[in-house]
């Protein structure tokens, strides 16, 4: 009789051990996990879109200036070459431009040939001709970025004066464009949660999470923009109005919620 006493409080002690043991691992697991339900694949979704649009005044006006020099011989014309384009970069230093925004982005050497015909047609018969080797072509092209969108226009007319062949390539641009990106995807988020918040009080109801997201990227528009395209510089030339306008960006997310 004594015995199934103590058998019996011994098995309750270990039903107690047992129940405290399971309950201190089942909360382990739960704290493990992110929230209440992770991992469990939504079972009814819906999906809706924003829309985030942000305006900004172009900041920074970037151009390439272009060298060319042709002459009998490699070393003499690189000479010119490099005259020319040392000439040009200290003149945009002294305009207020960082060295660090004045970048060659290129740098060529061709040799140049003509045809020449080998002697005169004689009785319809006209001999090959051949290519003769007449000189060499150097040119070298700059990049140039400049923070001060007032000063462009006076600095693309004074590097035509530095011996610049060509100019090509002018873009107004914003320099922190990943602050207004971030700006217009804010805004398409939370356009898009107005939405859904709208469509499950029609619906009847309820958001329990976002399941899934798209960005349909972050897209600038020029509203004004200098002309990308070749242009010869003369000197004497005024210095051309820049007009800098505004850039949109913008942004097209979808936002995908389980509901319930």
């Amino acid at each position: 009789m004594l015995n199934d006493a103590r058998f019996i409080m011994f098995a309750r002690a270990a039903l107690i051990v047992l129940t405290v043991y399971l309950a201190v691992l089942a909360l382990s697991v739960i704290k493990g996990l992110p929230f209440i339900g992770s991992g469990v694949p939504a079972s009814t979704t819906i999906s809706v879109s924003g829309k985030g649009e942000v305006f900004a005044v172009p900041d920074t006006a970037e151009f390439s200036a272009t060298v060319i020099e042709t002459a009998a011989d490699v070393k003499t014309a690189q000479n010119a070459a490099t005259k020319k384009a040392n000439a040009i970069i200290a003149y945009v230093k002294s305009a207020g431009v960082d060295e660090k925004d004045i970048q060659t982005t290129d740098y060529n050497i061709s040799p140049q040939y003509e045809y020449r015909q080998a002697s005169a047609c004689s009785g319809g018969y006209c001999p090959p001709g051949k290519q003769v080797l007449n000189g060499y072509q150097v040119s070298e092209t700059l990049s140039v970025k400049v923070r001060d969108t007032n000063k462009a226009g006076d600095i693309l007319s004074g590097v035509g004066g530095k011996g610049a062949s060509s100019v090509s390539g002018l873009n107004l641009t914003i320099d922190d464009q990943k602050k207004l990106e971030g700006d217009a995807r804010q805004k398409a988020i939370d356009e898009a949660k107005g939405k859904a918040a709208e469509l499950a009080k029609s619906l009847g109801v309820s958001l329990v999470r976002i399941v899934g997201f798209d960005e349909n990227g972050n897209t600038p528009v020029f509203y004004a923009k200098a002309e990308s395209r070749t242009m010869s510089l003369d000197s004497a030339a005024p210095a051309p109005e820049i007009a800098t306008g505004q850039n949109k960006i913008t942004s097209n997310v979808t936002l995908t919620y389980e509901i319930r």
